[in-house]
């Protein structure tokens, strides 16, 4: 595999779950084995991570998925992640995703169902939380959709203008759009999927044309195309996970695309697999190929390395994360594993 100078990973996790926060660990280049070298703990639950640069340097984000909900920044420049500043609440219950948009960092606050946009500092740091967007509406499964649960924020095109967030409680992706001056967060359309979808996760086409939305309720991936210019998501389609009979147990949770956009890979808890599709040429037409097992039980998080040879998936309930090699046809072949208790998400550096 390529060397893409990756050579560390940074592993969300639940600590009231006996997680360790934040675990850092090397990442070999010829083997892709990961090795625990630090763990930082300073906030609960940092179960999702990104990252950004602040004055040329790397900045690591985390949420606190706790019901006060807020976010913290480290400096990964050295060899142990640095806290910048203390926790910042995002004024949103239970944050489960987050990303950088210019200037600013958004989470997903799935508890409250809304959106918070925080500036940040010259040096990183979130600024008190200064958009808030509340989602409205509710879907058909009264246990899981009894309100808006927003679970993901995406920055779908380089300009960074819009942010797409999948809210599994309404049945819909809304594209928002946020004012830099102002850091205010403005609805500009809302999508609504079939009921009972409970979209959970999208991943972006790499040529940007394309969305592939996962469902959580309902095993589907839906295909949506995407006009970056007008900031709209029109569905086009939609695939099932499992074309003979949906698992009963199945609960999809993270879709991944190849750096070449001709596979897709999709991590399943209940049934503990990794379903592999191919994408046509176009973009719109998706086959499910073959399924592995993801290595573990209830894989939260599937992450392509960035040299796109590599799979590694954060099982939350055995609490480990595991790597795949992956063959011509993008098929993951099992190579290796790392105990790291109650993992829920993988960054690479």
């Amino acid at each position: 595999m390529t060397n893409t100078g990756a050579q560390r990973a940074f592993i969300g996790s639940f600590t009231t779950s006996g997680g360790r926060g934040i675990v850092q660990a090397s990442v070999d280049p010829g083997t892709g084995a990961l090795t625990p070298t630090a763990a930082v703990a300073t906030v609960p639950n940092p179960s999702y991570l990104a990252l950004g640069r602040r004055d040329g340097g790397p900045v690591l984000y985390c949420v606190s998925e706790t019901a006060q909900g807020a976010v913290a920044a480290y400096d990964v420049a050295g060899s142990v992640p640095e806290p910048i500043g203390g926790p910042v609440p995002v004024e949103g219950a239970d944050p489960t995703h987050l990303a950088v948009l210019g200037d600013h960092l958004v989470t997903a606050n799935y508890g409250s169902g809304s959106v918070t946009a925080l500036p940040l500092a010259a040096d990183g740091a979130p600024g008190a939380a200064g958009g808030l967007l509340r989602n409205e509406g509710a879907g058909p499964n009264q246990e899981r959709q009894e309100g808006p649960h927003a679970h993901q924020v995406v920055v779908p095109d380089p300009a960074g203008r819009w942010v797409l967030n999948v809210d599994l409680g309404t049945d819909s992706v809304r594209v928002c759009e946020l004012d830099p001056a102002t850091g205010r967060l403005r609805l500009h359309s809302d999508v609504r999927l079939p009921p009972g979808t409970g979209p959970r996760h999208l991943v972006m086409h790499p040529r940007g044309t394309h969305a592939y939305v996962l469902g959580e309720l309902r095993p589907v991936v839906t295909v949506c195309r995407w006009d970056a210019a007008a900031g709209e998501l029109r569905p086009v389609g939609e695939c099932p996970l499992f074309p003979d009979g949906a698992d009963a147990r199945a609960q999809p949770s993270a879709p991944v695309i190849s750096l070449d956009g001709r596979r897709l890979w999709a991590a399943v808890r209940g049934t503990d697999t990794v379903v592999v599709l191919s994408v046509d040429g176009s973009g719109e037409r998706l086959e499910v190929l073959t399924s592995v097992p993801c290595g573990g039980n209830w894989p939260r998080d599937l992450v392509l390395h960035p040299s796109g040879g590599r799979l590694y998936a954060a099982n939350e309930r055995s609490g480990d994360v595991t790597w795949f090699d992956l063959d011509e046809e993008g098929v993951p072949r099992r190579a290796g594993a790392v105990e790291v208790p109650a993992a829920s998400s993988v960054l690479f550096v």
